[in-house]
């Protein structure tokens, strides 16, 4: 017997088959923010390394929920979440960055992803929203939520 979880929650199949590919390249990004998080808490210097060193860490921690919950939702959405990062690396819009520890540098860095992430993220909402699949976008929503504060924030920390 082959119970699937798209027998359940009622969404429609094809349409759905979007919001996973849209998944798998939003998790490939993250996976990439993620570790360009590590490198910048890693790397910092300079004097304002206490706060920034200890602001990356908490976001990395955010992040790697994040990875999670999107790739636990492209199950729930009847996918396979990719977990190459050689496959990532094809496909993600977000670059790795090297050994980044300048605070500048690294906040504008962060501001570009953030960018990218929301832009992404919106689209995804707004898909999800016209199959009637509020969990997901309720997910972009709560991201969107916390990245646009992040935006908000590093702006006026390099004004």
């Amino acid at each position: 017997m082959n119970m699937k979880t798209m027998n359940y929650i009622n969404l429609p199949e094809s349409e759905t088959k979007n919001i996973i590919d849209s998944l798998q390249l939003l998790l490939a990004d993250l996976q990439i923010y993620y570790t360009n998080l590590r490198s910048f808490h890693w790397n910092i210097h300079g004097k304002k390394f206490f706060k920034l060193h200890d602001k990356f860490e908490e976001m990395y921690d955010v992040v790697a929920d994040q990875i999670d919950e999107v790739a636990e939702r492209i199950l729930m959405l009847g996918g396979v979440p990719e977990n190459k990062f050689t496959n990532y690396l094809k496909v993600a819009r977000i670059k790795e960055v090297g050994s980044l520890g300048d605070s500048k540098e690294t906040v504008k860095n962060t501001l570009d992803t953030l960018g990218h992430l929301i832009t992404e993220e919106r689209k995804i909402f707004v898909a999800a929203g016209e199959i009637d699949d509020e969990v997901t976008a309720s997910m972009m929503s709560d991201y969107l939520n916390e990245q646009e504060k992040l935006v908000w924030m590093f702006t006026a920390y390099l004004s």
